[in-house]
Order: structure tokens, then sequence, then C-alpha cells
């Protein structure tokens, strides 16, 4: 039809040209188009489709590990759930049929002090019962918004109905995982030294216990006198004592724990001397090995030459006197002495430490405990007594002194334990507690063995983990505190015998399930007790009910069993994901009760991230005032451009953020963006069904595009498979660079002035809507609203991004030929590029098409060009294409290739704005050949 008609000017020109069009915008606009998504994705129910789509192929479960139910998220846990997100959103497109149930941890200390605080007075008035019910109706309030604040990141799961601890169902599950414990006979209550908080006045598990490295306690040298009965004994033994006064020297950082203290430990294999005070009768007892560093510190007495030497096994059952307390401090021994400092004779205070703990039992001492649970002394230590223990320091150092028993006094810097919760300093207090064995039926073996048949991910997982359960000690499960799940022991009120069975543990779990663990306290003790039960101490049938409740972390370690199995989702998990604090917490504890009930591991792969640090390195903590708004960032960036910096991040290492990374990840972002819509714009005219190319007709340039992105897209598959996400982000910000700058560009006059349903121009669109279609799935996991965006404007699509699958990879595809572009066509272009910048320094030329260039090269290489420029005859050749000039001559020549530049002969087209000495000669005047053939509507070759 244009070919009846001569076309003169521009306007008239320019409407024959097929430029880029399409409703996608360029602005994501993400704070408010973002919402509007997620409203229509819960309208269209799309987590339930997505399901739909897999329904029936192989199940893939990322078990979610609880966040505590209270307080706004933060970025910690924004990081978690998005990698946890891509993890699943992934493997549904990788084609499983993965579900997503989130969760909530809902007992335990934190909500039950929230609450103290905000009832105050009113507390003291309620029953049991109904300080639950506000712990429940508070944590309810935080699950409510968190899960909002979930969504709103583009979370995709069962949000209507995840999983709580404090749920009857939940609650009933973990006193039936506790029965399997108390039938292996697993659990006992004992009188044992454990972590404390004084100030939340309950005991701590190992992993509710962190270190603060920068703490400063006081550090103290205390001498202990022989005992008097013990003088003419040791005398006989080594004749140099006799007529001397012998006192065993200790360090201590904790004076505060010398009120219990019961004996002194030496190591049996270590020597040690009694060294004389020059000048004095006196000889103290001490490692040789720290004797220097000893004397050092002291900057008092000085020591002579040893008047002997023994192996501390020779000092077992030597007795010495307390420094100030009318009692014997018997001489112990214990591996757990050291040289790392002190003096090589070590306090033991067998209610205040767990090495003291274990050798009061060896030796049968008593667990002696002088504190009560708000950690201030008992009425029996005199002079100390209702002190607070570390308020108390200064008092027993100077009363040592006026006693003669301190030889020096100074500050220690060092690590030492905190309330994970409070951050304050703990102690070591001798209490009844239960506890699990680890030691009992080969448990603690099972665990191990059940670590090494788990894929850890980084795999120093395995070993952290590993060494944590050989070494830690039974498992303290009770807690003084009212907001959890009731132990369902009981104890005889005839002769106070604790009684815990199976049998009414799952009786009591029965009534929890129907009413709830309020039951607990709403019932009496044979309402509760299986018919008939007797005390198998003294027959009797009178009991109370236990006041502990069980440690949150075995709440939240029965969670694969409160969720994989009642839910029907199979059993183990796949993929535990956590971060690596949770070695300690939530992978161990799940791990103990797993192997004790199932004899196995809950899940078959851990992955563990590191934690979120500020520009200098350090942790992002509210404690540290370096905390990050994490709303405020979604409403000035979108969730989108977090999720972004989540996959370039490597979570396998701590993970900066700052704002101006952040203000990079945006700009990379739109790079992403603006590519999409390049594609798309360029495929408003395209049916894939109609307009296709087959492969082996494309362009050669298309051919090397094709095959290109063909290797992108399975490096990708290969990130996403291997958990990579950020080799998934550099391959996906360095791929859309790489294309936009080479490939699109050299596309652009094929696409806008080639004829519309030209060959050559449907080969690029065929590549190109193969991009847009590849490359919208492989981000949808990370970029879930912009794939699901780009996705309903990309030519054959259906339905959401999300119900699709990651296009296929492609086994034993030539690589060669993205080779061959690499090694010898792309120098040569870059060397043309290089030539025309410095052409347009001196003014030689304006734009490249003004250009005319001679190449003279080998010729290996001209054999390259002119192959290359023999597949596309059309004006004004594919080399000219290639390097986006008007004219290409080639010459040989030898050595490195060299590229002139002058200016191109003939007139400019006033269509595709090329030079051609052809543009005036045509039957449209002002055209060029190529321009006059479309426009005549004649083929393009």
């Amino acid at each position: 039809m244009l070919g009846w008609v001569v076309l003169t000017t521009a306007e008239d020109l320019k409407s024959t040209l097929n430029l880029p069009r399409t409703d996608f915008p360029m602005k994501a606009n993400l704070p408010q188009s973002e919402p509007r998504r997620l409203a229509q994705w819960k309208a269209e129910d799309l987590y339930g489709r997505v399901r739909a789509a897999h329904r029936g192929d192989p199940i893939f479960v990322l078990h979610d590990g609880p966040p505590y139910a209270n307080g706004h998220i933060h970025l910690g846990t924004v990081l978690n759930k998005i990698l946890k997100d891509v993890v699943v959103r992934s493997h549904a497109m990788a084609g499983r049929d993965a579900p997503y149930v989130p969760g909530w941890d809902c007992h335990g200390l934190p909500i039950e002090l929230q609450v103290d605080r905000e009832l105050g007075t009113k507390k003291k008035d309620m029953t049991p019962v109904a300080f639950r019910r506000a712990c429940r109706a508070y944590a309810e309030k935080f699950v409510a918004i968190q899960r909002a604040e979930f969504e709103r990141l583009g979370i995709l799961g069962e949000w209507d109905e995840p999983y709580l601890t404090m749920n009857p169902s939940y609650q009933a599950t973990i006193l039936r995982e506790l029965a399997e414990f108390v039938d292996k006979g697993l659990v006992y209550k004992a009188k044992k030294s454990v972590h404390w908080c004084i100030s939340d006045r309950t005991a701590l598990a190992e992993a509710e216990v962190e270190y603060d490295e920068h703490h400063v306690s006081p550090s103290i040298d205390v001498r202990f006198p022989l005992a008097p009965a013990e003088h003419d004994r040791l005398a006989q033994r080594y004749p140099a004592l006799k007529g001397t006064k012998v006192w065993a020297v200790i360090w201590t950082t904790t004076p505060w724990t010398l009120p219990a203290n019961l004996a002194l430990a030496f190591h049996p294999e270590l020597e040690y001397g009694f060294y004389p005070v020059e000048g004095s009768p006196e000889v103290y007892l001490l490692a040789t090995g720290l004797k220097e560093a000893s004397v050092a510190r002291w900057n008092g007495p000085r020591l002579g030459a040893p008047l002997a030497v023994v192996r501390g096994a020779e000092l077992e059952g030597l007795r010495f006197r307390h420094p100030w307390i009318d009692r014997d401090s018997p001489g112990v021994l214990g591996d757990y002495v050291t040289l790392d400092a002190g003096t090589g004779v070590v306090h033991t205070a067998p209610g205040h430490g767990w090495d003291d703990y274990l050798t009061g039992v060896r030796y049968g001492l008593d667990i002696y405990c002088p504190v009560n649970e708000a950690g201030r002394f008992l009425p029996e230590v005199e002079g100390f007594a209702g002190q607070k223990v570390f308020d108390a320091n200064p008092a027993i150092v100077r009363h040592l002194d006026e006693r003669g028993a301190l030889l020096s006094s100074g500050k220690e810097r060092h690590s030492y334990p905190i309330c994970w919760r409070c951050k304050n300093p703990i102690i070591f207090r001798a209490t009844e507690q239960w506890f699990i064995a680890l030691d009992e039926k080969g448990f603690r073996e099972q665990a191990l063995k059940a670590v090494d048949g788990v894929e850890w991910y980084p795999a120093w997982g395995q070993e952290r983990i590993r060494n944590m359960i050989a070494t830690r000690p039974d498992w303290c499960i009770s807690r003084q505190r009212l907001w959890g799940v009731p132990i369902p022991a009981f104890y005889c009120r005839g002769c106070r015998t604790p009684f815990l069975t199976g049998a009414a543990a799952r009786r009591v779990a029965d009534v929890f399930e129907k009413q709830s663990a309020d039951a607990w306290y709403e019932r009496e003790a044979p309402e509760l007790l299986p018919p008939g039960t007797r005390c198998p101490s003294c027959d009797g049938e009178d009991f109370e009910k236990e006041r502990d409740i069980l440690d949150v972390w075995f709440d939240s370690g029965s969670s694969h069993a409160a969720v994989l199995q009642q839910r029907g989702l199979g059993w183990p998990a796949d993929v535990y994901l956590e971060g690596s604090d949770q070695h300690r917490g939530w992978f161990h504890s799940s791990l103990l009760i797993a192997v004790a009930t199932r004899g196995r591991a809950p899940y078959r792969q851990v992955i563990t991230h590191g934690f979120t640090v500020d520009a200098e390195g350090k942790k992002i903590s509210k404690s540290l005032g370096n905390d990050v708004d994490t709303q405020k960032l979604i409403n000035t960036y979108g969730a989108e451009i977090l999720r972004l910096w989540v996959s370039m991040v490597d979570y396998r290492d701590d993970m900066p953020f700052s704002d101006e990374m952040i203000k990079r990840v945006a700009e990379a972002y739109r790079k992403v963006r603006n590519t999409c819509r390049y594609l798309l714009s360029n495929l408003y005219d395209f049916d894939p069904l109609r307009d296709a190319v087959p492969e082996d007709r494309l362009e050669e340039i298309d051919e090397y595009a094709l095959m290109n992105h063909t290797m992108f897209k399975d490096r990708v598959l290969d990130a996403y498979q291997g958990n990579e996400y950020h080799i998934v982000y550099h391959e996906l910000i360095d791929y859309c660079a790489g294309i936009s700058s080479v490939y699109l560009d050299v596309l652009k006059d094929r696409l806008y002035c080639d004829s519309a349903s030209g060959v050559r121009r449907r080969s690029a669109q065929t590549v190109l809507c193969r991009i847009a279609s590849d490359l919208t799935r492989l981000v949808a996991p990370i970029l879930p609203f912009t794939a699901d965006e780009v996705w309903s404007f990309v030519p054959g699509s259906e339905g959401s991004v999300h119900e699709q699958v990651f296009p296929a990879k492609a086994p034993g595809a030539d690589h060669g030929v993205v080779l061959d572009w690499s090694e010898r066509l792309f120098p040569v272009r870059d060397e043309v590029l290089k030539q025309l910048e410095l052409a347009r320094a001196t003014k030689q030329i304006g734009s490249s098409l003004e250009a005319k260039v001679r190449i003279a090269a080998p010729r290996s290489t001209l054999a390259r060009l002119r192959a290359y420029e023999e597949k596309g005859p059309a004006f004004p050749g594919n080399l000219a294409n290639l390097f986006i000039v008007s004219r290409v001559e080639l010459g040989e020549a030898e050595g490195a290739v060299a590229v002139s530049v002058s200016r191109a002969p003939g007139r400019k087209c006033e269509r595709c704005w090329t030079y051609s000495e052809n543009v005036g000669r045509l039957a449209h005047p002002g055209v060029c050949e190529r321009c006059d053939a479309v426009l005549a509507g004649r083929e393009v070759r």
C-alpha cells in the first residue's frame, strides 16, 4: 500500500516506523502499586492457585521457625522471611508443591514481662487464668501486626491459618512429645547448678544465654589457710614444710560466690609448688606454671624457690579452712583446671557453677546455694544477708582484706554470660529443676548420629551444632513462670515425691486440646490425673500440681510434630532456614525432640544466614541505636527493593546494610525494570504462535543472543538450586546491563525500521519474547510484584507468573556460538567503538551513523567478519548494524586490528538516519534503499 504513495514529510515517515510502545509504566511507584497487587493476590487466592497448579507434584516443605509474637518486625526478621519466601517460590517454580505455613512462638518471658508492666498493680488481684488470658491477648495483637507486616513484604503463605504455639492443639502436641521422653526414662528432677536470670527470676537453657565480651568483673586473689589438723601430716610427707604456715591461693572473678565455697580444685597432672614468702614463715601453694604471673598480679610478697613440688593428684583430700566461715574446704581434683589464668587452684562452689556442681556430686559435697531467686543472699549468710550478689562484691572484698585473706584486688575484662532477653548478667544457681538426660539410653550418641545425616549449608554448621550437642549438659526444661505450657507433673502431698508418667502427660494433653493449657489452673489434680493414680513411694492418693512451665524451646522444638504431621505435609521437612544463632536454639531443640520421639532429625537440610550489620560492621540492634525503620524503607522504596537487597548480599556471612547500599539496590532495580520495559515495548504487535521464527532461521546475532540467554538462564537455575541467591542477583544485573549495551542497542535499527512483519524483525522479536518470558519467571521468586506485573504484558502469557514454572535448562547446548562472538566479533566491535569515541572527541563526527569505518585485520579475522557480513546483505549490512555506523570497509593487514574512521558518503536517510549514496535516487527520494523497500512493501533480506 505504501509503495503507491510518496511520503515527503518527517512526520509522514515517522508514522511508518515501528517505534516502541507499551502500557507497562516506566516508574514502578512500588509503595503505591505493591499494596494494590497484594489485594489482588488475596482476592484471587493466589496462594491457593499456586498450590492447585502444583497438585500432584513432588512436595517441598520449608518449615517456618516461629518468630516471637512481641513487637514489630525488624531488619533481621525481614531478611529471614524474604529468604524463606525466595526458597519456597523458587521450589514451586521448579515444579514442586511448596506449601508455606507461617507460625509464631507465643509463650514465654518477654510477653509475660510486658503484660506485667502494662497491668501494674492490677496483676496482684488477677487469677493465673486471667493473667494468662491477658498474655494471650497481647500475643494475638502482635501476631496480627506482624502478619500484616510480613504480607506487605510479598510473602506468600497460609496467613489465614498460621500455627501458634498457644493454640490448644499445639499445646497438646507439646505434652505428647514430652510424654515420649518420659516413657523412655529421660526426664528427671534434681537439684543442679543452672543458669539463672536474677532479673527475670527463672532458670535459663543454654540457648537462652548470650555472652558480653566486654564485661568487667572484680578479680581477686584469696588465700585459704591449711587446716590445723593437716600441718603435721603434710610435714611428714614434705619435711621442708615443717614449721611453716601453708596457704592455698585462689583467683576468682566472682567474689560473691565465696560464701558458698566448699572445696579447692587442683588439676591431677599439673605441677604445684609450695613457695616460701621471703621474710615470713608463710608458704603459698599454687601451680608452678602460674607462679610468675601471680606474683606480678599481687604486687606484694616475693616468693622464693619452692620447698616442694607435687602433682595435683597428691593434694586430693588435703583440707583447708574457709577464709572467714567456720568450715573446711577439701582439696578435690578437676580436669577443667587450666593454666590459662589465675593460680591453678580453683575455688569451688557446687551451687554456683556447672563444673563445680559435677565436682560436688563426685565428692559428695552439699549442692549449697545461699542465694534466692532474686539474686539476694539468704539470712544464713552472715554479714551479707539480703544483699544482691553483684552489689555485695565490694563488701566481700573488704571483708577478705580485713581478715588478712586478700592478696590482690583488680578488674578483669572478660566474656560473661547474660540473659538473651533482658541482657543482664546472670548467675549459676543450684535449684530443683526438671531435666532431660542426654547421657541415658544412648540419647546423646543418637543425636550426634542424626546431625551427620543432615545436609548443613554452610557446611560449618554441622561441626558447630555437633560440638554443642557433644558438650552440652542435660537440658533444663523447667521455668519458674506462668505464661507457657505447664509441666504435667504432680507431687504427693504425703511424701513430696514428684510424679510424672507418660500416661499422665497424655491425659493432660487430651484436656489441653479441648480447653487449652489454662485448664491446668482451673482444674484440681484429681481431675487431671488418670483415675486411680497412687504415689509409687507411699501409695498416697493426694496430689498437688507442678507450678513450673516448660522451656519455650521445647514448645517451638515440637513444631515439626504439631505442624508437619498434623497438617499432612510429610515428615521430615526438607529445609529449616534460620539465623546462625539457632544452632543452639530451634535447630537444636527440634533435633533433640525429633531424635527422642522419631529416631532422626526433623529436617533434611538446614540453611543458616548471618546477622545484619551496619556500614561499620556492627550488628544492627535497637539497643545499639543503629536499628533500621523497615516500614519507612518500604514506604520510601517499596518491598521489592528490600527483597532485592536480600538477594544481593551473601546471606551465609553477616549482611551489611546502609542507606547508600539501599540506594544502589534501588538503582539496580530501575535498570532491571527498564530492561523489561524495553523488551515489552518492542513486542506490542508480536504473537508467538503466529509470528515466531524457528530457531534454525534466526538472524545470526539473534542466534547468538538466544544462546547467551540460555547460558545465563542455566547459571541462574543452578544458583537457585544451590541456594546462592547472591549469584542470581549478580547474574541478573550483569545480564540486563550486557544485553542493553550490546544486543538491544544493535537491534534498534532492525526493530524500528524494518517492515513490521518482516522476517528480520520477527527474528529479533522471537528472541526478545523468549528473553522476556524467561527473565520474568527467573526473577519472580525475588521480585514477585514486578514479575507479576511484567508477566501480564508478555505476549502469550496466561494467569499469574507465580503459577508458572522456570524455563527448562538446555543440556548439551552449543556454547561455542557465544565463545565465537566473544573471541572474534566483539573484540573488533570494542576497537571500533573506541575509535568512534575518539572521532567524536575531535568533532570528526557527531552521531556514529555519520561514520564510515575501515577495518584492517589479519586474514582469519577478516574471514569471520566477511562471513557475518554475507549473511545480511540488506543495507547497511550486518557489520554496519553491529557497529551502529553507516558503512564498513574491510582490508587485509598483518598484526593487530586497526580501525580508521571517516565520514560516511551520501546523504542521511530521513527515516532511519543512516547515510547512503542512494538517498535521493529512489522512488522515495528522502530514504535509503532499505527504507525504500519497506515503504514499497518489499521484503528486506
